[in-house]
């Protein structure tokens, strides 16, 4: 008895891994189906299935992701993760682009009303302009994150769109990137790169992997698709005046999209209301026009530096939700720009 129990303790990882291959293998057929159902060609799908298998380190990249239980502190401050992202590497390199690709981007920037450094600042937050766009093969990751369950719709059509993205002629070799999907200069999932992408050196492939008009491009009609308005800044940094009721700024607007990053802005007031209220811009000058909307927001708390933010801000956060993220995004494309 006890010989078999070790016996049983021996093979049993072994006998789970064929088991969970054998459900993989099992659960692609589903893929192919819905697959099939969206359009998909059959020579796409019998090129692409046959050869995945399950990628259990996906999976464990999934499980340690932030958000899967409950929190154990407070929010960590901004100041360090700016040092790492608004780095000096980053500001060099991005204004050596800026200058070498001038008329690019200015011909792009009339095209989609977006600015070159904020641009510029996506892809240097992004892939520090390419330099690591990660190495997971594509169908594989998305399927084994579909099988895995836990964000089964979001993974399973983000699959059916990296086949549609062969579909529309992208080189099987092209699809690797993150473990979570994402991929190329901007780091788009499939839905994105279907979605935005753009041919902007009339090529015939929108290759966000190794050409920079349309990396640059496919960024800019992001910005355009999720509502940037062109003319008005991303926000700019304030000192709030001594004595600034902080209570009574609150919102009881709740988002249904992001509300913690949401939650710690303030309503909506106008350039000319917070002027009237004591803010002062570090810059010296007021860089948005008196009827802009804009929220106050302190990353740090009080006594430390404070935004505020315009409508712009919230395209960069639909980009990625994240405060620090959109935060930095704005500062490096400010330094870009200098």
């Amino acid at each position: 008895m006890g010989a078999a129990l070790v016996l049983a303790a021996l093979g049993g990882p072994a006998v789970a891994q064929d088991r969970e291959e054998a459900g993989f293998q099992g659960y692609l057929q589903l893929l192919a189906a819905k697959a099939r159902g969206a359009g998909v060609r059959e020579q796409t799908i019998g090129s692409v299935l046959p050869g995945l298998t399950f990628n259990p380190r996906v999976i464990a990249f999934d499980r340690s992701q932030p958000g899967g239980g409950p929190s154990t502190g407070g929010i960590p401050s901004f100041e360090p993760y700016r040092r790492r992202h608004v780095d000096a590497g980053r500001i060099a390199k991005g204004q050596r682009i800026y200058a070498e690709s001038g008329q690019q981007i200015a011909a792009i920037t009339r095209r989609y009303g977006v600015p070159g450094p904020v641009i510029l600042a996506i892809w240097g937050h992004e892939s520090n302009f390419g330099s690591y766009t990660g190495d997971f093969d594509l169908p594989r990751s998305l399927a084994s994150l579909a099988y895995e369950g836990r964000r089964r719709d979001l993974f399973a059509d983000e699959f059916i769109a990296v086949l549609k993205m062969i579909d529309r002629g992208v080189p099987r070799q092209k699809l690797v990137g993150s473990w979570a999907g994402a991929f190329g200069n901007p780091q788009f999932l499939p839905s994105v790169y279907l979605r935005v992408a753009q041919d902007a050196d009339g090529d015939g492939l929108a290759d966000i992997w190794s050409s920079r008009a349309d990396t640059l491009a496919s960024i800019a009609n992001y910005f355009r698709d999720a509502g940037w308005r062109p003319g008005e800044p991303w926000g700019f940094a304030v000192t709030a005046p001594a004595g600034l009721d902080r209570a009574s700024l609150g919102t009881t607007l709740a988002s249904p999209r992001c509300p913690q990053v949401f939650a710690r802005h303030s309503r909506w007031r106008t350039v000319r209301e917070w002027r009237a209220l004591g803010m002062m811009p570090q810059a010296g000058y007021w860089p948005a026009g008196d009827d802009t909307l804009a929220t106050f927001f302190e990353p740090d708390g009080p006594g430390r530096t404070a935004y505020l933010l315009t409508g712009n801000y919230r395209v960069i956060l639909d980009y990625n939700c994240s405060n620090f993220y959109a935060l930095s995004v704005g500062l490096l494309a400010d330094e870009i720009s200098r």
